[in-house]
């Protein structure tokens, strides 16, 4: 059976409903939430603040550390609490896809923590997860150079979608699925993170691109507005 129509009825270049709010952990120094549906991250950001031992800082500039983690109650089927292989890869690729906006040379020996926990969990988490974490470093004043927004684009059959859910990854029909999360600079649309999960051929990659660009800019006006004191709750999280 051809791919023709999402399962939630959304156009093939779509997001999911969205909620994003600033501020929602009062004892960190800054903090997020982002929403795509019924996936929910948040984020909290501590620092600058000095790195220990102080043998691994570096003189020229600070460092981002972030750890992602998937709450056991996110998903149908309890997770196994704690880190794993596939945490520790989506925290390091979450901190390589917010370092290149951030001043770190501005904070030499320093550290920022960040903290990203999934509480739901319907496919494109490391995306919310990188969304809700750059919002929380603009909320924590850190200098930033510009935003980065996140988005998972699919190539389901010979379709290309924005924002696909679980049910979306898993379609077996035809040529199947594949699954690439993009992360973009909001000023300069520069990618600071990319996965691939599948095969695409390379013209269909780069309508991805394009498909990731114009999501991306939806994905980031969201989190402006958020940060200007908005709550947005279009997927109903905040209710």
């Amino acid at each position: 059976m051809a791919y023709t129509k999402r399962p939630d009825g959304r156009k093939m270049d779509e997001l999911r409903p969205v909620s994003a709010k600033v501020g929602i952990i009062p004892n960190a120094d800054g903090s997020a939430m982002f929403a795509f549906g019924k996936t929910v991250a948040i984020a909290a950001v501590y620092g600058p603040k000095p790195l220990h031992p102080q043998h691994l800082q570096n003189p020229e500039r600070g460092i981002i550390r972030c750890n992602y983690n998937m709450l056991p109650f996110s998903v149908t089927e309890r997770a196994r609490p704690g880190p794993n292989r596939r945490s520790k890869e989506i925290g390091l690729v979450s901190e390589w896809a917010l370092s290149k906006v951030v001043s770190l040379e501005k904070f030499p020996g320093t550290v920022i923590d960040i903290e990203i926990m999934i509480l739901q969990a319907n496919a494109s988490t490391r995306c919310a997860g990188i969304n809700a974490a750059a919002m929380a470093l603009a909320h924590a004043g850190v200098e930033m150079k510009e935003l980065v927004a996140s988005v998972s684009i699919g190539k389901i059959d010979d379709k290309i979608v924005a924002d696909i859910t679980k049910e979306e990854e898993d379609w077996k029909e035809g040529e199947g699925a594949t699954d690439i999360p993009f992360s973009l600079t909001s000023r300069t649309e520069e990618i600071t993170h990319l996965q691939l999960d599948g095969k695409i051929q390379t013209h269909r990659f780069k309508e991805a691109i394009e498909a990731a660009k114009v999501a991306c800019k939806k994905v980031n006006e969201y989190q402006v507005k958020a940060l200007k004191g908005e709550v947005i709750d279009d997927a109903g999280v905040l209710k």
